[in-house]
């Protein structure tokens, strides 16, 4: 069998050659396979996989091939590379590993990960401290940006989500307590736990979802386009330069969130007792009697700390980001699952605190 080429072979007519000549070759299997080559004048890399894949084919079926009429700028890279060291390609697999070595890889990699958060939170420590000392190195333009971004265009989310979630609790607990004729303490419980818990709680989830992963996707998209080194290079340090602005923002924001979710929360246990036939004043009034401005001052002080997980854990892994495709999604991902965690582990140590401080 003879295949003779035209003057080109590259990416664009080999993907029209290359399933016709698999189908002819699978039907015929010649025992020769002779290939002119005289008439080449562009081959590229697509080029040559074709006439190695020829080769190989051949190769494997213990038939034979000719390659002939190659022009001597070609034949010095045809003749880098065997056919038959191609005819025994497998897909490789990755082995699985035992359990101890999986258990050991996952350990070092939760070490590391908690070194570099030790690492990153003292570095930020640092900046947040010479910051305060100096305000006036802060990029203030900066951060009003990222609080429109982070904190005024999250606004319907937050109070859509809180009006429901103090909606549903409201029903929720209208049920038990409809048992004992008492509707008028939903408007306690749901004071209490917006208040004290649900609020600051859901913004923050909100927020490490929202903002959390913009700012991973924002400094590793810098990260895997070097404008990170590029400030290192020209003497701006990261921490201080990107994470600083995008902390402090935060820290503003989410307590003023905090409070719309509040009253937001607070609206939908209203509807639920205007819906049952209780009069607004009645539930203004039942909300404070059951709640004070400590409920109010204990739930606003977690916002801080939460504030400060979802920027910091956000820009520590846009700042970790590694090369690649899917990089940014990767570092993205890690922020928000990493930042809900931290929130609801420090939310469970702030309930403690509490309790047992009486407040």
């Amino acid at each position: 069998m003879a295949l003779s080429f035209g003057s080109r072979l590259d990416a664009e007519t080999v993907s029209l050659l290359w399933d016709p000549l698999d189908e002819i070759l699978e039907r015929t299997s010649p025992r020769i396979l002779r290939i002119e080559a005289s008439r080449l004048e562009h081959c590229d890399g697509a080029g040559f996989g074709l006439l190695m894949e020829l080769a190989r084919r051949q190769i494997r079926r213990d038939a034979q091939y000719e390659l002939t009429g190659l022009k001597e700028k070609f034949a010095g890279l045809w003749t880098l590379y065997r056919p038959e060291d191609f005819t025994r390609l497998r897909a490789s697999r990755p082995q699985p590993c035992c359990l101890p070595e999986e258990a050991g890889r996952l350990a070092y990699q939760a070490w590391e990960g908690i070194r570099d958060m030790v690492r990153f939170t003292g570095e930020l420590a640092v900046a947040l401290f010479r910051a305060a000392r100096q305000p006036r190195t802060i990029r203030w333009s900066e951060v009003w940006l990222t609080m429109e971004k982070a904190g005024v265009n999250a606004l319907f989310i937050v109070g859509l989500i809180s009006f429901l979630i103090g909606l549903i609790m409201a029903f929720q607990a209208t049920i038990p307590m409809r048992q004992f004729g008492v509707e008028i303490y939903v408007a306690n419980l749901t004071a209490l736990s917006m208040l004290r818990e649900l609020g600051p709680l859901m913004t923050a989830l909100l927020l490490a979802g929202r903002s959390g992963s913009a700012f991973a996707a924002e400094l590793g998209t810098m990260k895997i386009n070097e404008e990170i080194d590029a400030l290192t290079t020209m003497g701006l340090a990261p921490i201080p330069f990107l994470v600083v602005t995008r902390v402090l923002a935060t820290i503003i924001v989410l307590p003023l969130l905090t409070l719309f979710a509040n009253f937001m929360g607070l609206v939908g246990g209203a509807v639920v007792l205007l819906s049952l036939g209780y009069p607004l004043v009645s539930y203004i009034n039942q909300i404070q009697s059951a709640a004070n401005l400590g409920d109010l001052v204990g739930g606003l002080a977690k916002t801080i700390v939460f504030a400060l997980i979802v920027a910091g854990v956000g820009c520590l892994y846009g700042l970790k980001t590694r090369s690649g495709a899917s990089a940014v999604g990767d570092a993205a991902t890690r922020a928000v699952v990493s930042g809900i965690i931290l929130i609801v582990i420090t939310d469970g140590l702030f309930a403690v605190a509490y309790y047992y401080l009486g407040i």
